[in-house]
């Protein structure tokens, strides 16, 4: 099974990196193509996806993972889809990142996630629908000013949505164990971010009201009505997210001295409701509870605890002991230092580390979470005192110490930070022995590769869990060569010689790694290799081969290896698997063909708009910033956007939409007449389509320019005038820049 999955993620990865080179190549708006080419190019990259999705579907012969590739070729048409949107969007210089370009790729989402009961067309579905619901309300290039109740009733909004997508996983209408998750995640962040926004006021009040209600109504119904330990958990983390959020709000109301003393004093509480949580959460058992729309079997194994539940369960116990670290480790330092005054604060804080560390290295039977989150605090109290003292011998100690921790610490993650902190306490001592400051920092970095090294070769003599031991040798020991390799202030040559052996190490690694089956080392070998490419090589490479050119090779590179692995090792998938577009082939197609005409429609409306609204010339001036989906772009802001008379129409609100009158002045730049009402237009008089953003000025819609990459001083430097076509009904695109 685990090699299948790998199969799998194999070909994801590579139709993702071929996807990425897709949205980066238009992105990246090359000027060698004109609209109409870059029009035709994206349709046929539909075709090409969707071709491809059939093709897979109708072979008939055995051939690797056929059906899973019918329906990742898909969804990437899918993807592509979007893409395509962007680029109409970036072709004739509409609103960037606008709500409208998400709804209208949420639509095919929308309708194959309801074809097909995909549960990725269900997540893409979710995320786009959530992302034009957010750009409505916040667009990108306006500005609308909400009251705090607007502002609550939007995040309730939010809130809201979630919660009904909610119910409808778990009714059987939507069925996507992703989307369960996620909807139940985004929910109490909606009402997270809420309580945040507010001062102390009614809406805030509020809001934390329903926030706690909400959370208690979780407790109840996931246990007593539909047992679920997963969502339980992540409700036992937004519960935890709600205590933590309101103690720091009074805490920075009310500060003095005892804030630090309930610090601690909630450090405890916290970690001891962790505690009892988890040591309950185990008592609950497997008992199943019905749930609406399924069978008894199907809700029993949704309840039963399997790796996931537990892989969330224990990330959130390590979240929330994270929180308690940070938390006491604030409150320790500051008590002491304005506890101390003038009599060595620092010393107090030693000797609290020690307080702290030496009774839980010697007594291992104390519970973990307790255990480690006090362990850590004293780590960190620790390094902090020997920060504010140059005492290597203290620093020598405090070494000792974490190493005794090191050798005493179990749990994968708990041994990960030990480890780290040892490196961090011995880099401190070697860094107070040096005395050459201009060569401190790499000379220490390189004892710490060289003992991290030593500690790899006899990990089998010094603890019995060697293999992980091993693992995080080697993850050291390389982050501390990569760091070496960045220092510019060696010389030229010891600079070279570094790059070239860490190349040599890393890349036999890889190698030796994979050859001997130590999947973990090989990955952690991997990821520095490229970390190493990437940060040594970034601008050279993209200067030799486009990064689109570049993504997409890999992409395919890694797509023929995957292919070349499954085809060897035999995995091929079971015949029964369903391929999406054959489950519904007319409706899948209706939905393909819908893309298609909606490209073909808003391309040639376009065109005509381009060839036959008049021409006007409007003076601007630019600024530079950048989107995700369309690349590169200049905001425009013209004169006829903040006339006085837009902050005096007091009978609009904001989002209003308006009519403009322009008319030409001596030199043929068009400038702010009056606000349209009917009225006839004397010659020369054009009407152009606005809308209020609330401060004061109108929001045309070309307010932004498209440009290659890179461009955008030189544009900013020349531009003075833009040429937008309107259309006799008011639409407005622009077309060009100019400097006259």
């Amino acid at each position: 099974m685990l090699r299948f999955n790998m199969i799998r993620t194999g070909f994801l990865l590579g139709i993702s990196l071929i996807l990425a080179a897709i949205i980066y190549f238009f992105a990246a708006n090359w000027g060698g193509l004109d609209r109409i080419a870059k029009i035709l190019l994206s349709a046929g990259l539909l075709v090409l996806f969707y071709g491809m999705s059939a093709a897979l579907a109708r072979v008939r012969r055995p051939f690797v993972q056929r059906a899973f590739l019918s329906n990742a070729f898909l969804l990437a048409g899918c993807i592509a889809f979007g893409a395509s949107v962007a680029l109409l969007g970036q072709l004739y210089n509409w609103h960037v990142d606008s709500y409208w370009l998400y709804l209208v790729w949420s639509v095919p989402a929308v309708l194959f996630a309801c074809i097909t009961r995909y549960s990725p067309f269900y997540v893409i579905a979710y995320m786009l629908l959530h992302l034009a619901l957010w750009f409505y309300f916040f667009p990108a290039a306006l500005s609308y000013s909400y009251s705090d109740r607007a502002v609550m009733c939007i995040g309730l909004l939010f809130a809201a949505i979630n919660l009904v997508v909610l119910l409808l996983t778990y009714t059987g209408c939507l069925l996507s164990a992703p989307l369960k998750y996620i909807s139940f995640i985004v929910f109490h962040l909606s009402l997270l971010v809420l309580t945040c926004v507010f001062g102390h006021g009614l809406e805030d009040t509020l809001v934390n009201l329903i926030w706690a209600a909400a959370i208690l109504a979780g407790f109840y119904i996931f246990i007593r009505v539909m047992l679920n330990k997963t969502i339980l958990t992540l409700n036992a983390l937004a519960a935890s997210t709600f205590v933590v959020a309101r103690f720091l709000e009074l805490a920075f109301s009310y500060f003095s001295i005892l804030f630090y003393v309930w610090g601690l004093v909630f450090v405890a509480l916290l970690l001891t409701a962790n505690v009892l949580f988890f040591r309950y959460l185990k008592q609950l058992g497997n008992r199943t509870a019905y749930k609406p729309g399924e069978s008894s079997t199907e809700s029993s194994k949704d309840e039963k605890a399997g790796p996931g539940g537990e892989m969330v369960s224990k990330a959130v116990s390590r979240l929330i002991q994270i929180i308690g670290v940070l938390i006491g480790s604030i409150s320790l330092t500051g008590l002491v230092l304005l506890a101390s005054g003038e009599t060595a604060p620092e010393m107090t804080l030693y000797g609290l580390s020690l307080v702290f560390t030496l009774p839980m290295i010697a007594f291992s039977r104390i519970h973990p979470v307790i255990r480690y989150t006090l362990l850590f605090i004293g780590y960190v109290a620790g390094i902090i005192s020997i920060l504010l003292m140059d005492r290597w011998g203290l620093t020598a100690l405090l070494c000792l110490v974490v190493a005794a921790g090191w050798m005493r610490t179990e749990g994968r993650v708990q041994i990960f930070w030990s480890h780290g902190l040892l490196n961090l306490s011995l880099g401190l001592l070697f860094a107070r022995l040096l005395d050459t400051p201009g060569q401190q920092l790499w000379v220490t970095l390189l004892i710490l590769t060289v003992l991290n090294g030593l500690l790899y070769a006899a990990a089998p003599r010094i603890r019995k869990d060697s293999r992980m031991i091993r693992e995080y040798a080697l993850f050291y020991t390389l982050l501390f060569l990569l760091w070496i390799t960045l220092f510019e202030d060696m010389t030229v040559y010891v600079h070279a010689l570094a790059s070239i052996l860490y190349f040599v190490l890393v890349t036999w690694c890889v190698f030796y790694f994979i050859r001997t089956h130590q999947t973990w080392k090989a990955v952690i070998s991997l990821v520095y290799w490229f970390a190493f490419i990437a940060f040594q090589y970034y601008d050279l490479l993209w200067k030799l081969l486009h990064k689109s050119v570049t993504l997409a090779l890999i992409g395919l590179m890694i797509l023929a290896i995957t292919y070349l692995a499954a085809r060897r090792g035999r995995l091929q998938e079971p015949e029964s698997r369903i391929t999406l577009i054959r489950s519904a082939p007319l409706l899948t197609a209706l939905v393909i063909v819908f893309q298609f005409c909606f490209i073909g429609l808003q391309a040639a409306s376009s065109e005509t708009l381009l060839r036959d609204g008049s021409s006007v010339k409007l003076e601007l001036a630019p600024v530079d910033p950048r989107s995700l989906l369309q690349g590169d772009y200049v905001v425009l802001n013209y004169a006829i956007s903040t006339p006085p008379e837009a902050a005096e129409r007091k009978d609009l609100s904001s989002r209003s939409k308006v009519r403009v009158v322009l008319a030409p002045d001596r030199d043929g730049v068009r400038r702010f007449s009056r606000f349209y009402d009917g009225e006839p237009l004397a010659a020369g008089e054009i009407v152009i389509n606005g809308r209020l953003n609330g401060y004061g000025s109108i929001y045309y819609g070309i307010e932004n320019y498209f440009i290659p990459e890179g461009t955008g001083l030189e544009v900013e430097r020349n531009a003075r005038y833009a040429y937008v076509r309107i259309s006799r009904k008011g639409d407005a695109l622009l077309e060009q820049l100019g400097s006259e």
